[in-house]
């Protein structure tokens, strides 16, 4: 699933259309390009059981046994919850959803360099029509304690993934890897 995605819409938007009852999030850009690691607006279920809009890192901590080096970038996209380490942020106070406007899938074909960008391998674009209307993806939230980038050092963060399934038929022809990857989680 994606690793790359795009908001351009209003919070009020955001808020109306999730009935979100408090908004910590300041400012919100009217476009943001959204990569893992990077903070974005996200509507959970606060601690204190209320709608909040909030601005997450995006990526869950990794299963322990995925991690490697000392830091921990984070799983933008859970495609198995049944897998153990999932199972403790399943629960109400875990879950999220995620605005988005479109997303981006990386080109299959290795030699398909977008020439407008100086021959970076092209991604393709998602959205559920031209305008970009919001939509959101469902996602699960948490608290957690770790290392994400080592010049940071530990830290606490709020951290959020993407719940995702096998690609539809629209999308599996140009990510394909993410069949396989899944047929193995």
């Amino acid at each position: 699933m994606c690793n790359l995605y795009n908001i351009t819409t209003s919070q009020e938007a955001i808020r109306q259309w999730t009935r979100a009852l408090r908004d910590v999030v300041g400012n919100l850009e009217p476009s943001i390009d959204i990569y893992p690691n990077q903070f974005a607006p996200v509507v959970r279920n606060a601690p204190d059981g209320a709608r909040e809009l909030a601005s997450l890192r995006w990526g869950m901590p990794t299963p322990l046994e995925r991690v490697r080096g000392n830091a921990d970038s984070g799983t933008t996209n859970i495609r198995n919850p049944q897998y153990g380490h999932w199972q403790q942020y399943v629960g109400v106070e875990h879950r999220c959803v995620v605005p988005v406007t479109s997303f981006a899938e990386p080109s299959p074909t290795a030699g398909d360099k977008d020439p407008e960008t100086g021959g970076i391998q092209r991604n393709y674009w998602f959205a559920l029509g031209e305008d970009r209307p919001l939509f959101f993806f469902a996602g699960l939230w948490t608290r957690w304690h770790g290392v994400r980038k080592v010049k940071e050092g530990p830290g606490d963060h709020e951290v959020y993934g993407f719940m995702t399934t096998k690609p539809n038929a629209l999308i599996a022809p140009i990510h394909e890897k993410a069949i396989s990857r899944m047929d193995r989680d």
